[in-house]
Formats: C-alpha cells, sequence, structure tokens
C-alpha cells in the first residue's frame, strides 16, 4: 500500500513537469483556446510562446483563409505589412502530431526549416500536409480547445485577392490579443 502511495504521490508530482501551456487568443471574431504541445513539440511551442510574451501577435490578422483547408495569421498586420521575425526554427514534423481538424500548426516556405511566427489552424484533416518520404511535413505543435466555432466563423468570410497575396479576408480578422492562461 505505501509502495501504491508513493507512486501515485510521483505520477502526481511529475505531471506538473510535461504540463502543456495554454494560450488565449482573443480576435475580431471572438475568443479561441488553444493548448500547446510542449511535449511534443517543444521548439515549435516555444517559439509560438516566445512571440506571445512580446506581445508580437497583437494588431496582426489572419490574412489567408480557405474553406475546407485552413485559416493562416500570425505574420502580417491589417495594412498586409510583414513584421520582422525572429530567426526560423527547426521543423518538427517528425513528432507524430498530425495535421486534424483543430490543429495548429507552423506555416513555413518551401525551406521545411523555415517556419518562423506565422502559424495555421486546420479546418479539416489536411493528412497531405503531415510528413511522409516525399515531403518534410508542417510541424503540429497545439489544438484548439474552446472557440473552434469561431474559427469556423473565420473561415467563412468573404475573401478575395490584396496584392499578391490571394483568399485574404475583405474585412481584416485581426488578433486583438494572445496570452498565456496557464500550464494545463
Amino acid at each position: 500500500m505505501k509502495k501504491l502511495f508513493i507512486t501515485a504521490s510521483l505520477l502526481l508530482a511529475s505531471s506538473h513537469l510535461f504540463a502543456n501551456t495554454m494560450v488565449e487568443m482573443k480576435t475580431s471574431m471572438g475568443n479561441i483556446e488553444i493548448e500547446l504541445f510542449d511535449d511534443k513539440a517543444p521548439v515549435s511551442a516555444k517559439n509560438f510562446e516566445s512571440y506571445v510574451k512580446s506581445n508580437f501577435y497583437t494588431g496582426t490578422i489572419f490574412h489567408r483563409v480557405i474553406p475546407g483547408f485552413m485559416v493562416q495569421g500570425g505574420g502580417l498586420d491589417a495594412n498586409m505589412v510583414e513584421k520582422t521575425t525572429k530567426a526560423p526554427i527547426v521543423n518538427e514534423a517528425s513528432n507524430g502530431l498530425k495535421n486534424t481538424r483543430g490543429t495548429l500548426a507552423m506555416a513555413r516556405t518551401r525551406d521545411p526549416n523555415s517556419a518562423t511566427s506565422q502559424f495555421f489552424i486546420n479546418v479539416a484533416d489536411n493528412n497531405f500536409l503531415n510528413r511522409s518520404a516525399m515531403d518534410a511535413g508542417y510541424a503540429v505543435f497545439g489544438k484548439v480547445t474552446k472557440g473552434m466555432e469561431v474559427v469556423d466563423k473565420i473561415v467563412n468570410v468573404p475573401t478575395g485577392n490584396q496584392g499578391l497575396h490571394q483568399n485574404v479576408p475583405k474585412q481584416p480578422v485581426k488578433i486583438i490579443s494572445v496570452q498565456i492562461k496557464s500550464k494545463k
């Protein structure tokens, strides 16, 4: 009985060491709560968290919105001006996490190790974005835990072209603030 108590105590104590970060994103269309996968995507989660802590995302927009696919944001302001970012991070798409509905993944260029601040929220299961023998994939690092109905509203706003950008909301969908809530 004593061994069982000690084992249970150790498990409870260690669960705080591996707790995932919870984030609240306030947008012009509603709030989204996000769990970061600190345990499975430590580099990407820490990268996102550092942008959150510096208030980088305040005033950025969801600049690419495609129904049946995803909403992308975190790098441009309402005038479609790209913000200066930190150095790129390594692609963690080999972490076993999949691009399923409600997950957050790092946006990148053709270079697999080019992700900085931009992210997207999958509004469908996008298996073609997962790591494979033919593609480096897009690293999933979190998931929406509350507010997926807000994401669904965002993905269905009217869009058009703006300069070289396609699928841009006609009325900007702004990220008002992003804050760390707690460890889960």
